[in-house]
């Protein structure tokens, strides 16, 4: 969903699929129970403090930017996603996952458990509504499960698979589980593959990216 007008509320909004599937039996099952804010396209640089008009003009460049129009990757669009703290918060909630950077051999499993940081005023915590992990290439992985969180949404999407040339995949839980996959057509003549592990507090809005790499096993 994204503002098409800035100057008068003109939404427009893109259901996916199962959206459209749940409006098209008209019988009430198609409410929106969540929804999360983001401000992807601000640029808050082009803040101007010293604009001779006045400060009624600070903000004058942000608010002529051009608003993107909405598309259904929520892993792409909303990136930075609005939420509240406690008044005095003096550092933004940050993930931790435990690794720089992962490096899996064939077949090999992991699971993880993330923490937030700074959040809440606690050094650090587990979200209640626990975390979304997106993997760039699910290929890359026998499996790869979110657990710990059982709502609809996060069953809807555990159980999701991927489709056509959509190779990635989002899971929900407060642990993430991975096995990398034993395919070795999928290397070719390389040694390793490699992709990214992205998770973000469903709480408070706070992502981390991670490098993540399969090894062959016969390479090692």
């Amino acid at each position: 969903m994204g503002f098409l007008n800035n100057q008068i509320v003109t939404v427009d909004a893109i259901l996916t699929s199962k959206g459209r599937e749940l409006l098209a039996k008209n019988d009430g099952s198609f409410r929106i129970t969540q929804f999360a804010l983001s401000d992807d396209e601000i640029d808050y640089t082009l803040y101007n403090p010293t604009n001779p008009s006045g400060s009624a003009y600070y903000g004058q460049a942000i608010e002529n930017m051009t608003l993107l129009e909405a598309f259904s990757n929520a892993t792409q669009d909303m990136k930075y996603l609005l939420t509240t703290l406690p008044r005095g918060t003096a550092k933004l909630p940050i993930i931790d996952v435990g690794y720089t950077a992962i490096t899996l051999n064939q077949g090999a499993s992991l699971s993880i458990t993330p923490q937030t940081l700074n959040y809440l005023g606690a050094t650090q915590t587990y979200e209640t509504s626990g975390y979304t992990a997106t993997i760039a290439d699910v290929r890359l992985m026998n499996t790869f499960t979110g657990t710990g969180i059982n709502t609809a949404a996060a069953q809807a999407a555990n159980s999701t698979t991927t489709l056509g040339t959509n190779v990635s995949k989002t899971v929900i839980g407060t642990t993430i589980s991975l096995t990398a996959t034993t395919v070795n057509i999928l290397f070719g003549s390389l040694t390793s593959l490699s992709t990214t592990l992205t998770i973000v507090g469903r709480d408070s809005g706070a992502r981390i990216t991670v490098p993540l790499v399969v090894t062959q096993a016969n390479a090692c």
